[in-house]
This record gives structure tokens, sequence and C-alpha cells, in this order.
């Protein structure tokens, strides 16, 4: 089976963004937490870093980010240069789940659609208030079911904590002692340009690969995750970026 980062390396070479979160939505959470100039960020298993890299051009951030995949750090860093902001930004590789000494708390930490870091969303939700000053924001981006889903989905969705609708989801936030005071949803398009552009970059990359060795699994993981998107998890698969604070 290919391993799975190469397969998203792939799918997922034409994006900024890894996840079905649209640019505006992000710009939106900027706003939501408020952030300004000084303002400092710890993102968790932060891809190609677009987020910090974004505000910390646009809204004067200071940002780090961790991420185990190092074909995805060049990218960020990459990126930080294009935008002029690669002193306000430092990305290291890394496991997002047990990050090294970063100094003081962060006034934000986020983990956007990678719950899987601390085994599930309640173990990351301890990570991330384990860097967060006093009074911080947490940024947790996190699948939910929309409709209830059939068996073998649930069943394919089961490892670790597994996923809730959006009131269990609530749940889970107010078990951890946090309150949820603002969310912003991926809706049915954001999830369509999502999936559907990872169709079309695996097959450009199937064109100008043909004799590649991983070809016929990266076009049977393609197939499979396509199928399986349209049948099934488009009517029932959730995802929003949810805000939290502290209680207290």
């Amino acid at each position: 089976m290919v391993n799975v980062f190469r397969y998203h390396e792939i799918s997922e070479s034409s994006h900024r963004i890894l996840n079905p979160l649209s640019f505006d939505k992000v710009l939106l959470l900027g706003d939501i937490c408020r952030i300004a100039k000084g303002t400092r960020l710890l993102d968790l298993a932060c891809g190609k870093g677009e987020m910090l890299c974004i505000f910390a051009r646009d809204l004067g951030a200071l940002g780090v980010g961790i991420d185990i995949h190092a074909p995805h750090l060049a990218d960020a860093r990459a990126r930080a240069t294009e935008l002029g902001v690669e002193r306000a930004v430092t990305f290291i590789e890394g496991d997002a789940g047990d990050p090294p000494e970063l100094g003081g708390g962060f006034d934000i930490v986020s983990c956007i659609g990678a719950t899987w870091i601390g085994g599930g969303l309640s173990g990351t939700l301890e990570l991330m208030r384990q860097r967060v000053v006093p009074g911080g924001w947490l940024l947790v981006g996190e699948v939910y079911w929309a409709e209830p889903p059939p068996p073998h989905v649930k069943q394919k969705y089961a490892t670790g904590q597994g996923f809730a609708d959006l009131a269990g989801t609530l749940d889970r936030f107010e078990a951890a002692d946090l309150e949820l005071v603002e969310m912003v949803l991926a809706s049915p398009e954001d999830w369509d340009r999502y999936a559907a552009s990872q169709w079309l970059n695996v097959s450009d990359w199937l064109a100008a690969n043909p004799d590649d060795a991983e070809a016929p699994e990266i076009l049977e993981e393609r197939n499979s995750s396509r199928r399986g998107y349209l049948a099934d998890e488009r009517s029932c698969l959730g995802w929003g970026v949810f805000v939290l604070r502290a209680q207290g």
C-alpha cells in the first residue's frame, strides 16, 4: 500500500490549504481571533504553512509550525520567502504530537484537521492546552457527522476516538473544560473543491509518470477514495474549525 504521506503529496500538489477550508474562511478565522501585530501562533501539523504565512503577511502575526513531512515544510518555507515573512514564521520538522520545547505560551494554538496526532480530539485538545496562554484561543479542525453514517462508513472512521455529530463534538469540548465560542464550517462546495481537485492532481501525475513503480497503487487509492467520497462520505461527513477558549 502506498505511503499515506506520499499519496497526499501527489493528490494535494496544487493545494496551499490542505483541508476543505476556503481562503476566505482562513481570513475569517483571523478576524474571529482578533489576530494583530505580534500575536504568537503555534500550528501543530502545519502542512504547507499557508495559514501562518497569510496571518504573518496580512495581520503581522508571528508563527511557529511543526510537521512531520519534510516536503510540506519545504513548500512552507518557500511560501514564507515568496510572501516576505520568513523572519516572522518558523517551520520545524518533528512530531506534532510530541513537539520540542518552544519557550513561553502562545496566544493561539491550532491543529487544523490532524487530531490523530493526539489519538483523537480529546488527546489533541490536551496537547494544545499545554502550549496556550491563559485565556488564549484554540483552533481545532475536525470532522463531524453531518448525517448519521451507514455502518460501513462509521466503521471506516472508528480508529482512535472516532467522530461525533455536532452536538457530540460540543460534548467533547465541554468534557475537556473548553468553551466553544465560534466555528467556521466547510460548505459542500468547499468539500467538493478539496476532494475533486485531488482527482485531477493524481490524473496529471499519472499522465506524467506512467511507468513509475508507485503508479498502480496511486491509481488504486485515487479510485477508491473518489468512489468512497461520492457514494458515501459526501452525504454524511462535515468538517469545520472550532474556536475554543479555556473555561475560567
